[in-house]
């Protein structure tokens, strides 16, 4: 029997259990990418094992996506008017953008006075296209600063954001032939195959020569060689799945049965099996015209347990226990900051913490652990002093606001 949630279990279980994989799978991996050519025992297993861990930002995006699209299906089920875009537009600035643009900036000024990296015009343009957040349209700005290499997804996001209102803005134009029940999700696979279509439609005409492509010419390089399977349509196809579970969950938030545990453990379950298909064969990294992190088998993975754990018995809450929700809460400052943290490691502590190229076992032990350490105290401290201040400001200027 199918019995009502509730009236307090209206939380979005599984969202923060993925978020928290997804940033302990990011920084994980490119921690244990420090581990050259030495017998590290039981941590050489990590490294086979975390290789998978830049598929975390393929979480990250289906994670947001069906975030972001839930209030939308709540409008557009309750007949009520698409949402504020300006109320959607300041909470997004609020919530990513001054931690970014932190970050960003403080790796900049290290990059030229620690690490020594020539001031350039090359590295001021990548700078300001991060700054306005618009590094994701070219190769040449993709990767908005040396040192911190995880600030590339920030503009992918940010036109993610904007790609969502205008699907559903179509939505909202076609409910009075549509309604408001399943026969409504339906045109939201149309916004998911215009995506694919401009992706393809990139990949097809956007113009990339061989000249210093690839990893060794330095991120520039490797982000020629990204592009064009790295666009923003690709990213959006990946966050449009997200938007696609969140409509399906608003269908199915007035539920609970065991049934949604069996449907999301089946979802974790196919995760779980294309990861380990990358640690133990072929990497299966681009999926379906070329869209990284397996696109869709690994992407529909993800928004299934997301679609179905709100609605479980026991699998949703003990996912997202209290541990893993303060994981969660921080995350974004783990993304942004462990990279730089591993990077002043090697300036400032190891010189020998270099990727692939760490062979004193002893002082890797010890490293690892601290830099973990470093990251988390820090991205908390950015949540508490930075991040949370000025939602909270954000919010409480909406409050202020008068009503239309």
């Amino acid at each position: 029997m199918v019995s009502p949630l509730s009236p307090t279990a209206n939380r979005l279980y599984g969202a923060d259990f993925l978020r928290a994989a997804a940033c302990l799978m990011v920084m994980l991996h490119h921690i244990s990418q420090r581990m050259g050519d030495a017998d590290f025992g039981v941590l050489s297993a990590l490294h086979s094992v975390t290789v998978f861990g830049t598929f975390g930002v393929g979480i990250f995006f289906v994670l947001s996506g069906f975030l972001l699209a839930h209030p939308f299906w709540l409008a557009l089920d309750a007949q009520r008017p698409l949402p504020s875009l300006r109320i959607y537009a300041s909470r997004r600035a609020a919530r990513i953008l001054p931690g970014f643009w932190l970050a960003l900036t403080i790796t900049f000024i290290l990059s030229i006075t620690l690490f020594g990296v020539a001031p350039n015009a090359q590295l001021i343009i990548r700078y300001l296209a991060g700054v306005f957040i618009v590094a994701d349209w070219h190769w040449v700005t993709l990767f908005p600063v040396e040192i911190n290499s995880p600030l590339w997804s920030i503009s992918f996001e940010i036109s993610s954001y904007v790609m969502l209102p205008l699907g559903f803005a179509a939505l909202f134009l076609l409910r009075p032939f549509t309604g408001t029940g399943w026969l409504a999700r339906l045109p939201w696979l149309a916004v998911i195959g215009i995506a694919l279509l401009l992706h393809w439609a990139f990949i097809t005409f956007y113009p990339i020569d061989d000249v210093d492509r690839g990893w060794g010419y330095g991120l520039v390089g490797g982000a020629k060689s990204w592009m064009p399977h790295y666009n923003p349509f690709a990213f959006f196809a990946m966050f449009a799945v997200g938007g696609l579970a969140a409509g399906v969950q608003t269908r199915l938030a007035g539920l609970r049965h065991w049934a949604f545990d069996l449907i999301g453990l089946i979802g974790l379950g196919i995760v779980v099996s294309r990861l380990t298909l990358t640690v133990l064969g072929p990497s299966i990294e681009n999926g379906l015209f070329g869209i990284p992190y397996d696109f869709p088998i690994f992407t529909l993975g993800i928004a299934t347990p997301l679609a179905a754990l709100p609605s479980s018995v026991v699998l949703g809450p003990l996912l997202d226990n209290r541990p893993i929700r303060y994981l969660a809460t921080i995350s974004f400052g783990i993304y942004v900051w462990h990279y730089l943290v591993i990077e002043l490691a090697r300036i400032l502590w190891f010189p020998g913490l270099s990727p692939y190229r760490m062979t004193d076992v002893a002082g890797y032990v010890v490293a690892a652990p601290a830099i973990i350490v470093v990251t988390m105290l820090i991205a908390h401290l950015s949540f508490r002093y930075l991040e949370n201040p000025v939602i909270q400001w954000a919010r409480h200027r909406e409050r202020r606001e008068p009503k239309p």
